[in-house]
């Protein structure tokens, strides 16, 4: 449920009105797309009607412009995601590649105008090889900058109009936000940025993304705000609180949360100007899979918190997600909308998980808008384990996905296929949501990659709807005894493609094992849809509409979808576009009936979220980046940005 802590409520008017004047500048500026969401509270709407729902199925290649930067390490380790959702401002596109190189375009050729190259140690084994966009910020005397946070978490400033470093901002335009955390990184791969700093007045606020599963003590997640000019540090909030009077303090058991690390803010971070807040989504306590060495609830852990953006003072905090034993981190960035219900406006915030439950919560307070409900959850039987006696459920709106699975429910494409699923589950613990993760091995549904994951939402504030793709496909994970750890992980191998990924949870008496469940002809058990998507009206959190999204696999029937990574936009034309399927496309859809009206066919996987802006030209643009999923001959890694527009008359 929501804490409201009322010594951290009063606003001050200043901010108020300040913030407000910035937010009526950018609505004024309706062709650009200044944000990772447009706006700063992620509704990923934009009002440009020129490409609707009379003629997009007209939209042609408009250009396609490559960054050079994707890159498999010759060690076998991640290669490069390019996630970018890039940025519209003041005539020029601007991008952020997985290398950490900021690139500014002409938004009618895709030509480049400048390129930023921070010269990263492309070889040091990234967790999470990706970049999902920069942020930017204007000065009272217009003087533009662009703000890159890179995968070797360092904070960059460069002047737009350039591409040069600010020097007057850090150290000689550079922040290395290794320094100053709690728990430093045991390995360079253990703390890295993948998302662009939130922008909120003159302060930039940062989270991190830090390796599950290696220890106990992994990197500590503390979100950092930063002024703007100067770099500056403002204040520091730690999800994991060290002080044994701070909130939360007392729901940690001994020295645990000394010990631990992680509690990560690796999503986008949402601002609401108006109200100087920020609203920060978590991930878990380290390490995801076992929990013993961090007993309690975990507060602030898979949470989305509401802090003052002047102070980092917390005004409420909301947990989806108690002692998380799952990887069901708040994956997606929170959305801020208002919610029209009995004659009344509430500010609302919609908060997406893993699990598939979307939570709709008062932005100002924390409190349910639908309801939330604490319901009993299955009990570990894992030795030196106590999971969360109850867990919070939505009242609406209904769960995105399936959440329970037994043997009988297995797919197959063929008998042989069907028969060798169930044998699978039959090996395992099955139930409900939250049955924890056991030395037998335990049936996750839905798996780690949701439900939802950071592809997230759009609202449509014309139509009060939510749009937001969601994945139903099943895991196993499987604790393993330390003393057996190292000989099964040597006999198997290390694998992500369907079959085993391993990783130690030093620190734990159990290592952990984990595979999405795919029968030998590499299909999920699960029966299709694999993945759709699907609109709620916002003010009755009803289900509106749900269709298949993607393909697979070319050869299999567009009504059994794929999963998705990467996340949709809505426009005031009635579209919604969305790509982050298997199959390399970017699709839009009748925002009021879910009819999928055109797709455009990408030179690999669109693994990101789209965005559109009116150009110099007069122009309607949209505009993807395609980066792949890695997979040869279908998905195969990208560094393509790609532009459609109308064809000139």
């Amino acid at each position: 449920m929501a804490f409201l802590y009322p010594d951290a409520m009063p606003l001050r008017l200043s901010c108020i009105l300040l913030f407000s004047a910035a937010s009526l500048a950018f609505a004024a500026k309706t062709g650009d797309w200044p944000n990772y969401g447009n706006d700063p509270g992620g509704q990923r709407f934009s009002p440009l009607t020129a490409i609707n729902r009379s003629n997009v199925g007209q939209l042609k290649l408009a250009w396609t412009y490559r960054t050079g930067d994707a890159y498999a390490p010759k060690d076998g380790s991640k290669a490069t995601q390019f996630e970018d959702t890039p940025l519209y401002v003041d005539g020029t596109l601007y991008i952020g590649t997985p290398l950490g190189r900021v690139i500014a375009l002409d938004p009618v050729t895709g030509k480049q105008r400048w390129a930023y190259d921070p010269h990263i140690d492309k070889d040091k084994g990234y967790g999470d090889y990706a970049n999902r966009g920069v942020s930017t910020w204007k000065s009272p005397a217009g003087q533009r900058r662009i703000y890159m946070a890179t995968i070797d978490a360092r904070l960059i400033a460069l002047d737009a109009a350039t591409g040069k470093p600010c020097m007057d901002f850090g150290d000689n335009g550079i922040i290395d936000l290794r320094h100053g955390l709690r728990i430093a990184p045991h390995y360079y791969s253990d703390y890295e940025e993948t998302s662009p700093p939130a922008v909120i007045g003159n302060t930039l606020v940062v989270g991190s993304a830090v390796a599950d599963n290696g220890s106990v003590g992994q990197a500590s997640g503390e979100v950092r705000a930063f002024d703007a000019v100067t770099g500056k540090l403002k204040w520091t909030w730690n999800p994991i609180p060290q002080d044994p009077h701070s909130p939360g303090a007392s729901e940690w058991k001994d020295d645990n949360a000394k010990r631990t690390g992680a509690a990560n803010a690796w999503s986008v971070i949402a601002a609401d100007p108006a109200r100087n807040l920020v609203f920060v989504p978590t991930g878990s306590a380290s390490p995801d899979y076992f929990g013993g060495e961090r007993l309690g609830n975990n507060p602030f852990a898979d949470s989305v918190t509401a802090l003052r953006a002047d102070t980092g003072k917390i005004v409420w905090h909301f947990q989806t997600v108690h002692h998380n034993l799952w990887d069901y981190d708040v994956a997606a960035p929170p959305l801020l909308f208002d919610l029209h219900r009995s004659g009344k406006t509430i500010p609302a915030i919609a908060i997406g998980s893993k699990t598939g439950n979307i939570f709709i919560l008062n932005r100002e307070t924390g409190e349910p808008i639908f309801g939330v409900e604490e319901r009993p959850v299955p009990k570990s039987d894992v030795f030196g384990e106590t999971a969360a006696p109850t867990q919070p459920f939505p009242v609406k709106p209904a769960p995105t996905t399936s959440q329970t699975m037994s043997a009988a429910d297995a797919w197959g494409i063929d008998d042989a296929d069907r028969k060798w699923c169930r044998a699978e589950i039959d090996k395992l613990r099955t139930g409900p949501l939250f049955t924890p993760p056991s030395l037998q091995g335990t049936l996750q549904v839905p798996g780690n990659i949701g439900g939802q994951n950071w592809g997230g939402f759009a609202y449509d504030p014309v139509h009060d709807l939510l749009v937001l793709p969601s994945n139903h496909i099943a895991a196993e994970v499987r604790l393993i005894p330390r003393a057996d750890y190292e000989g099964l992980r040597s006999q198997r191998g290390r694998k992500i493609d369907g079959d085993w990924e391993f990783a130690p949870q030093r620190g734990t008496p159990y290592g952990m094992m984990r595979r999405f469940l795919l029968s030998p002809k590499r299909l999920p058990c699960t029966p299709p849809p694999w993945g759709t998507l699907l609109a709620i009206t916002a003010s009755t959190g009803e289900k509106k509409w749900e269709v298949p999204l993607g393909q697979f696999s070319p050869k299999l029937p567009a009504a059994w979808g794929s999963i998705s990574l990467g996340g949709p936009i809505a426009t005031a034309g009635g579209l919604v576009f969305v790509g982050g399927t298997l199959v390399p496309a970017l699709y839009a859809f009748d925002v009021e009936t879910g009819k999928q009206l055109w797709k455009g066919d990408l030179p690999s996987s669109a693994h990101a979220t789209p965005m559109t802006y009116q150009g110099p030209d007069g122009k309607q643009y949209v505009v993807v980046s395609a980066g792949g999923f890695g997979i040869p001959d279908l998905s195969p890694l990208g560094d393509y940005v790609v532009a459609f527009s109308l064809a000139s008359k």
